[in-house]
């Protein structure tokens, strides 16, 4: 099961990545496997020398009665002391934001891939629209060239 944030490509240029673990309940483990989970508007801070993820939304577990949790919480992300580090000294940088790209299982753990992201101003969004169209119509003239 993997879970992908569109919008961050779509929003940003993504610079460099780190793979984090995540901090989880139990009832939040049991929705991300089902895939009730949404990183849409989703977005890391460093805080303290500790990175936490904001704003993610997993949905409660319908078998969790008074178990389950808060669908926007806070979660503490897993990164080594080296790595936050290096990734304050990055997104301090003007324009620089830390964004979640895709939330997926290695092996029984859960993990975030998050990317060191600059912003696209308008007209790259329009770009990327217009070569992901150009694209689109190649394949379709290559596909109808066989016949």
């Amino acid at each position: 099961m993997e879970i992908s944030n569109k919008k961050a490509t779509y929003d940003y240029f993504i610079e460099e990545t780190y793979e984090a673990g995540i901090v989880l309940k139990g009832t939040e483990i049991k929705s991300i496997r089902k895939g009730s989970a949404n990183l849409k508007d989703s977005y890391a801070i460093i805080k303290k020398g500790e990175a936490y993820l904001l704003n993610m939304y997993i949905a409660p577990y319908e078998q969790g009665n008074r178990f389950n949790h808060d669908p926007r919480r806070t979660r503490k992300l897993l990164l080594h002391k080296k790595e936050i580090n290096k990734i304050s000294g990055q997104i301090t940088t003007e324009g620089y934001t830390l964004v979640p790209i895709k939330l997926y299982f290695k092996g029984n753990k859960a993990k975030i891939l998050l990317g060191i992201a600059k912003g696209k101003k308008t007209f790259d969004k329009r770009e990327v629209i217009k070569k992901r169209d150009l694209e689109r119509e190649a394949r379709k003239e290559a596909k109808y060239s066989f016949r």
